[in-house]
């Protein structure tokens, strides 16, 4: 297995962990039900392990594809940049989310504090984590690019038109 095929592996729970952490933690702020919102933190924490996994094997699959025919540097850039802000995102949430589950097990007066802080977060988190997909999604996905660079070949079926 090699790092593209790795990254393509893992890229794909911190996106779905901080949507669907999001929609727990809400859940469990609503319902005042500590191990819901545990269980949002732990979300929050293995996605952050995950963004770590991304973001380690990236480097190797941008070498990879970076030549290939309608991808480029630029599209891979644009996906780097954003997936980076992304993983910033993770990892603070995840340090919050452990302090929150900290929190919690200690019936401390500031983890309601800290649940809204992990919401926040966790909507910007959302946010990134859309753009992250599409733009990754883009780089060898080039009929959901903006701008379509797909170039139609003629068979005997689509000559005629």
């Amino acid at each position: 297995m090699n790092d593209a095929h790795l990254h393509m592996v893992v890229n794909h729970f911190p996106i779905i962990g901080i949507i669907l952490g999001l929609g727990v933690l809400i859940i469990g702020v609503v319902l005042k039900n500590k191990t819901v919102i545990n269980t949002a933190y732990g979300l929050f924490i293995v996605g952050a392990i995950f963004a770590a996994l991304s973001m380690a094997t990236g480097d190797g699959a941008e070498e990879m594809v970076e030549n290939f025919p309608n991808i480029g540097k630029q599209i891979i850039h644009e996906h780097e940049e954003i997936a980076e802000k992304l993983a910033l995102v993770l990892y603070i949430l995840g340090v919050v989310s452990l302090i929150g589950w900290y929190l919690n097990i200690k019936n401390h007066s500031k983890a309601a504090l800290v649940s809204f802080l992990a919401i926040t977060l966790a909507i910007v988190g959302v946010f990134l984590a859309q753009q992250t997909g599409t733009t990754g999604g883009e780089i060898r996905h080039t009929e959901i690019r903006p701008t379509n660079t797909t170039t139609v070949i003629p068979t005997e079926e689509n000559e005629d038109k």
